[in-house]
C-alpha cells in the first residue's frame, strides 16, 4: 500500500477540524482532529516539514470553514475568476500558522514538548490575528464551545480562554496516546470545572428597555453599486416601523439603513427615538463613513460612533500603497473604477439615548472582542449591533451571529441585533437567542425586551491577559520538556 503524504493527512485533519466549527453543533469534538494535526506537525523530521504540514492543515481548514468567501468575491467584483482570490486568503491563513509551527519547532527539540508549544502558540496567534492591517480572527477556535455550557468561561478570559480549553485538551490527548496520562487527567478536571461553571450561571437582573428591531432583505450588492437608492430603502423601513411600533419602544435599524451628508445634524424623517446605521457620502476632502447614531423623536442626532474595524478587501484594501499595489491596479483596470475605502473610527464610545448607554458597534466589529469590551468599560448597559449580512451566504451568516453571541457572554450584556438579510433579534447575557428571525422575504419587525445590566466581568476588566499568560506558560512548558531531553533541533 502506498504511503500517504503527511501533508495530505494534515489537510484531512484540517477538514475534520473545520467540520467542528460554527455553525455546526459538533464543537465538543474539536480536540480530536486538532490532536491529530498537532501530532503530525510535532513529529515532523524538520522544522520546515512541520511548518509545511501546518500550512496544509490550516489552509484546508480555512477553505472549508470560509468556503462562502468564493461567491462573496465573485459578486462583489462581478468577475467569476476573481473568486479565486479566496484561495490566497486560505493560504495566507495557513501561512500564519505555518510560521507559528516553525517557531514552536525551534523552541523545543522533542515532539512531546512541541505539542505543548503548538497548543500555546495557536492561542497566541489567534490573538495576533486581531491586530494589524490583515486582522481577520475568523474563526477563533474557542467559539466551537458555544453549543455547550463550557462557553460561559468566556466571561473570565474571553474567547481565547475557550480556545485554550480546546488546544490544551488536544495536547493532552496526544500525551495520553503516548502513555502519559497525567495531562489528560488535569484537562479532564479543567473541563469538568468549566462545565460546572457554565451550568451554574444565571441571567442578570435589571430593568427592561422595549425595542423594535428591524430585519430587511435589500440587495446589499445593489446598494453598494447604486442601483438601489437610499430612498427606496428608507420609505419601506419607515412604513413598517410606523405600523409596528408600540409605545415606549426604541427603534433599531441596520447598518447604513439611513444616509446623510457630512456634518448633517439631523435625520428629519427617522422615527426616533432610536438607533440606526448611517452612511455618509464622500464630499470634498471628507471621505465616506460608516457610522451609527442615536436619534431623538425630533430627528436630531444625539451621539455618534463609527465602525472600528473595516472588512478587509471589502471596505478597505490592505497594503494598498504597498506590495499589493500592482494587484489592486490590475483589478481596478479590469473593473474600470478605483477600489473604495473608508476610514476606521479613531475612537469608539457608547451611544446615549434618554439616559441609557447603548454599546453600539457595526457589523464586522462583532468579530473583535475588544470592541464590545471597550464599550462596556465605558458604561454600556446593552449591546446593539446594526449589521448587513447581505454580503455573506451559507455559513457566513450563521458564523457571524455565533460570534456576536460570544460577545454577549464575554461582557454579560444583552445583545440587540438589527440586520439586513441575516439573523435579527435579541440574545441574553448567557448568549442564548431569546427572540430572533433569520429568514423570510420583505421587512420583518421584532419586539424585544433586553435587560439593562451593569457590572464588569473579569474579561471586561482584564481582557485576554489571563488567557495569553496561560498560553505563554504552555509554550514555556514545551521549552522545558525539550530542554530536559536535550536533543538538537533540525
Amino acid at each position: 500500500m502506498p504511503r500517504v503524504s503527511p501533508a495530505l493527512l494534515a489537510a484531512l485533519c484540517g477538514v475534520l477540524l473545520a467540520l467542528t466549527l460554527p455553525p455546526l453543533p459538533t464543537g465538543v469534538l474539536a480536540p480530536l482532529p486538532l490532536a491529530a494535526l498537532l501530532w503530525l506537525v510535532a513529529s515532523a523530521p524538520t522544522a520546515r516539514a512541520g511548518a509545511a504540514r501546518m500550512l496544509a492543515g490550516v489552509t484546508a481548514l480555512s477553505a472549508v470553514h470560509l468556503w462562502w468567501l468564493v461567491p462573496f468575491l465573485v459578486r462583489i467584483f462581478e468577475l467569476p475568476p476573481l473568486g479565486a482570490l479566496a484561495g490566497l486568503l486560505y493560504v495566507l491563513e495557513g501561512g500564519f500558522f505555518a510560521v507559528m509551527a516553525y517557531l514552536a519547532y525551534r523552541v523545543t527539540p522533542t515532539p512531546a514538548g512541541r505539542v505543548w508549544a503548538l497548543a500555546g502558540g495557536w492561542v497566541l496567534l489567534e490573538w495576533l490575528r486581531t491586530l494589524g492591517p490583515l486582522a481577520f480572527p475568523w474563526p477563533t477556535l474557542g467559539s466551537v464551545l458555544l453549543s455547550t455550557p463550557l462557553i460561559q468561561v468566556a466571561d473570565l478570559g474571553g474567547v481565547l480562554l475557550c480556545s485554550l480549553v480546546i488546544t490544551g485538551a488536544a495536547a493532552a490527548l496526544v500525551q495520553a496516546a503516548q502513555g502519559r496520562r497525567v495531562p489528560l487527567l488535569v484537562m479532564a478536571v479543567v473541563w469538568l470545572a468549566a462545565l460546572g461553571y457554565g451550568l451554574t450561571r444565571t441571567p442578570g437582573e435589571g430593568p427592561t428597555q422595549p425595542m423594535l428591531v428591524m430585519r430587511s432583505d435589500f440587495d446589499a450588492f445593489g446598494r453598494a453599486a447604486g442601483s438601489l437608492g437610499p430612498e427606496q430603502q428608507f420609505a419601506p423601513l419607515l412604513q413598517a416601523t410606523t405600523a409596528a411600533r408600540q409605545p415606549g419602544e426604541v427603534v433599531v435599524w441596520s447598518e447604513t439603513a439611513t444616509s446623510a451628508f457630512p456634518g448633517q445634524p439631523q435625520i428629519p424623517a427617522f422615527p426616533g427615538p432610536g438607533i440606526t446605521g448611517l452612511g455618509t457620502r464622500a464630499s470634498g476632502d471628507e471621505p465616506a463613513r460608516n457610522s451609527v447614531v442615536s436619534v431623538d423623536a425630533a430627528g436630531m442626532i444625539l451621539s455618534r460612533s463609527e465602525k472600528a474595524r473595516l472588512v478587509p478587501f471589502g471596505e478597505y484594501f490592505p497594503l494598498y500603497s504597498g506590495p499589493l499595489r500592482p494587484v489592486y491596479s490590475a483589478i481596478e483596470n479590469t473593473l474600470g473604477f478605483r477600489l473604495p475605502a473608508i476610514p476606521p473610527a479613531q475612537s469608539i464610545r457608547p451611544l446615549s439615548l434618554h439616559g441609557i448607554l447603548y454599546g453600539t458597534y457595526v457589523c464586522y466589529d462583532s468579530v473583535f472582542s475588544w470592541v464590545a469590551r471597550d464599550l462596556v468599560r465605558q458604561g454600556a448597559q446593552v449591546l446593539v449591533n446594526p449589521s448587513n449580512d447581505g454580503w455573506y451566504s451559507g455559513w457566513g451568516v450563521a458564523q457571524h451571529f455565533w460570534m456576536g453571541r460570544v460577545r454577549a457572554i464575554e461582557t454579560r450584556r444583552w445583545l440587540v441585533r438589527s440586520v439586513n438579510d441575516g439573523v435579527a433579534g435579541a440574545v441574553d447575557d448567557l448568549g442564548r437567542p431569546v427572540e430572533t428571525v433569520s429568514a423570510g422575504e420583505g421587512l420583518q419587525t421584532l419586539h424585544v425586551r433586553p435587560r439593562l445590566l451593569s457590572g464588569q466581568t473579569l474579561f471586561v476588566q482584564f481582557g485576554h491577559v489571563p488567557a495569553l499568560l496561560i498560553a505563554v506558560l504552555l509554550v514555556g512548558l514545551g521549552w522545558k520538556i525539550g530542554r530536559r531531553a536535550g536533543s538538537p533541533v533540525t
